[in-house]
C-alpha cells in the first residue's frame, strides 16, 4: 500500500468514527416539548451588555414580551458602554420589569463578561432561577416558559440552547453553520445530557440555571477568568454532580451579523486557543487532525489516483453527508455542504491566529478589550 493510500484509508476511518461514534452529533434534533410544571418558579434574566446599541432594543423587547406565567424580571448590566446602550433599553421598560445597573470596574483576575454576570447575580434577589443571555439574542415569546418547563420536568440543574446564528451574507453561509457543526462535534449534545459521560458544554447566549446550583458551586467567581465561560460553567455544574442539558433551537436567534470572513475569523480567533487550554501540543494535534479529516480527502481525490483517490472521494462524500443536515437546518442550498473543507481551512487558520495573538499579548481581544491580561 502506498503512503497516499494509507493516508486515504486513515482519513476514511476518521470520517466513519466521527459519523457513527460521536453521538450522532451531525443530526440537528430539536427538543420534544414537555408538560408544564404545577408551579412556575421565579426567575431573573441577566443580560450583560457592552456597546450593544445596534441590537439591544430587539433583544430586551423580546424578553419583555415573554409569555411566562410566573414572576420574572430582567437585569441589564451595562458593562461600561459608550454608545447609549442603557438609554435605548430604558425606553422599553413600561411596567417596571427591567432594571439597569452598571458593571463595576473590572476586578483583577476577572473577564469583563463574567464580572458583569456576577453583578447581575448580586441584583437577582431571591429568584429561584437565573437565565443568562446575551444582548444580541432575540427570544421567541414562549422560550422562557419552555426552558423552565424542561428544567423542572427533567430535574435538571442547567439547561442551555444553542441559538440560531445570523446567516444572511455569503460569508455567513460559508462559515456559521459550520460553527455549530464543529461545536457539536466537540461536545455532542446527547453526551452533554448523559450523566454517565464527562462531556459538558453550554451555549452562553441562553443558559438557565437554578440559583441553589449556582450557589452550591461557588457562584460565578469559580470561573471568573474563563474566556469560554459557558462551557466552564457547564463543566463545573456537571463535575459537582449536577444534571445539564444542551439543545439546538430554531426559534430563538442571535441577530449579531458576521458579514465578512474577517469578522467570523476574529470571533474564532478570540478564544480558539483558550479552547485548546493554551497548549502547543493540542494545537499541533488539532492542525494534524483537521488536515487529515477535512483537507486530505479533496487533495487525495484531485492529486492522486487508484485507491488513494477512491478513499479520498469516499471520505469527502461522508463528510458532505454529515454536514448536509446542518446546512439544511439553516435553510441553505445543499451545494454549500461539499465546501466544508474550505470552511475548515478557514477555521484552522483562525485557530492558528488565535495562538499567535495569545503569544503576542492580544489573546481574548473583544470590542477593543484584551481579556486575557486580567487573568494571567
Amino acid at each position: 500500500m502506498t503512503v497516499a493510500a494509507a493516508m486515504g484509508l486513515l482519513t476514511l476511518a476518521i470520517c466513519l468514527v466521527l459519523l457513527f461514534g460521536r453521538g450522532l452529533f451531525w443530526w440537528p434534533c430539536l427538543p420534544v416539548p414537555v408538560g408544564e410544571p404545577t408551579r412556575w418558579p421565579s426567575v431573573v434574566v441577566i443580560v450583560p451588555a457592552h456597546d450593544e446599541a445596534a441590537v439591544i432594543e430587539r433583544a430586551i423587547g423580546s424578553l419583555l414580551r415573554q409569555d411566562y406565567p410566573g414572576d420574572f424580571s430582567i437585569v441589564l448590566v451595562d458593562d461600561h458602554s459608550s454608545d447609549g446602550t442603557s438609554a435605548i433599553a430604558r425606553r422599553l421598560d413600561t411596567d417596571g420589569r427591567l432594571r439597569i445597573v452598571d458593571a463595576p470596574p473590572l476586578p483583577h483576575g476577572w473577564t469583563g463578561k463574567l464580572s458583569a454576570m456576577n453583578r447581575g447575580v448580586a441584583e437577582a434577589g431571591a429568584a429561584e432561577l437565573i437565565l443568562f443571555t446575551d444582548a444580541d439574542i432575540v427570544h421567541h415569546p414562549t422560550n422562557l416558559r419552555e426552558l423552565i418547563a424542561r428544567l423542572e420536568a427533567e430535574k435538571r440543574d442547567l439547561v442551555s440552547l444553542m441559538v440560531r446564528l445570523h446567516c444572511d451574507s455569503i460569508a455567513e453561509h460559508l462559515l456559521l453553520p459550520a460553527f455549530v457543526f464543529f461545536f457539536a462535534m466537540l461536545y455532542p449534545f446527547a453526551w452533554v445530557g448523559d450523566p454517565r459521560r464527562k462531556t459538558a458544554a453550554a451555549a452562553g447566549g441562553c443558559m438557565l440555571i437554578r440559583r441553589e446550583t449556582l450557589e452550591r458551586i461557588g457562584g460565578i467567581a469559580v470561573i471568573k477568568g474563563e474566556l469560554i465561560d459557558d462551557c466552564a460553567l457547564a463543566r463545573t455544574v456537571k463535575e459537582s454532580g449536577g444534571s445539564i442539558r444542551l439543545d439546538l433551537t430554531d426559534g430563538t436567534a442571535s441577530i449579531r451579523p458576521y458579514p465578512s470572513v474577517t469578522s467570523t475569523w476574529d470571533m474564532i480567533a478570540r478564544c480558539a486557543f483558550a479552547q485548546l487550554r493554551y497548549s502547543p501540543a493540542l494545537l499541533v494535534g488539532t492542525i494534524i487532525g483537521m488536515a487529515l479529516t477535512y483537507m486530505a480527502p479533496p487533495a487525495l481525490l484531485l492529486f492522486t489516483k487508484d485507491g488513494a483517490a477512491w478513499f479520498g472521494a469516499a471520505a469527502w462524500v461522508l463528510m458532505t453527508v454529515a454536514y448536509l443536515p446542518m446546512v439544511r437546518f439553516y435553510r441553505l442550498s445543499p451545494l454549500w455542504a461539499p465546501l466544508l473543507p474550505v470552511t475548515a481551512l478557514i477555521y484552522l487558520g483562525a485557530t492558528i491566529a488565535s495562538a499567535w495573538r495569545h503569544y503576542r499579548g492580544h489573546g481574548g481581544s473583544w470590542k477593543g478589550r484584551v481579556e486575557w491580561r486580567s487573568v494571567r
